[in-house]
């Protein structure tokens, strides 16, 4: 048994949303370009952090001939008509429908943009409406972006809940830290690709939200 959870916070990329498979995709293809390649260590770097950080970090790591916004436009150009096929990983909805429907607060707090959010949620709107609260990575209140924690104080403040009573669930190395250093409980659910050694310090890490079992943490059991 866990911590006695009262609330619930999602990041998204590749937590809620298969968006980093497409990412993926894109950053192969313009690393190969120059040729590079884009592999699990650059991946596991840039994974959770905002936009601009990634891609800083990604040209510096490739030693592209691009400044970090230039990449961002060549990336921008592929990725932006992907973004309305990402699909709801599994058993991300039916939790979240879950959790609803026994009125525990949930919230996303995502690293997108307002702008990127949008698009990659343009087939979602309903399950939207889940989520009491969602903080965004360009919020003019968030100071540094993860692995700070300022999104997730922010995100707990909003809902009205302490930090040492919600609950993160993230994918990224850049997320865990940022839920832990806020106080928070979090369960990493990493993709595949990635070493499980790399993830110890959330408090449980996961396969994928399937094998998740709320009653662990004192939330509702599934029916």
């Amino acid at each position: 048994m866990f911590k006695s959870i009262t609330h619930v916070i999602y990041d998204m990329d590749g937590l809620l949303l298969d968006t980093e498979s497409l990412h993926e995709r894109v950053n192969t293809e313009i690393a190969q370009r120059y040729g590079k390649t884009f592999d699990p260590d650059i991946k596991i770097a840039i994974a959770g952090r905002p936009t601009l950080d990634s891609a800083t970090i990604l040209v510096d790591f490739l030693q592209l001939p691009l400044t970090a916004e230039e990449y961002l436009v060549e990336r921008n150009k592929l990725l932006y008509p992907l973004y309305q096929t990402a699909k709801a990983l599994p058993g991300t909805q039916k939790l979240t429908q879950h959790l609803f429907n026994y009125k525990i607060p949930q919230a996303i707090a995502s690293s997108s943009s307002r702008h990127h959010f949008e698009m990659k949620t343009v087939n979602y709107q309903q399950w939207l409406k889940i989520f009491e609260v969602v903080t965004l990575g360009d919020d003019p209140k968030i100071e540094q972006g993860k692995p700070a924690p300022d999104i997730f104080f922010l995100t707990a403040k909003r809902l009205n809940a302490s930090p040492e009573k919600c609950l993160v669930f993230e994918d990224s190395i850049a997320g865990i830290k940022a839920a832990i250093a806020a106080g928070m409980s979090v369960v990493a659910i990493p993709d595949r690709v990635f070493d499980k050694q790399l993830f110890q310090g959330a408090t449980q890490v996961l396969n994928s939200m399937t094998e998740f079992n709320p009653q662990e943490w004192n939330l509702p059991e599934f029916q």
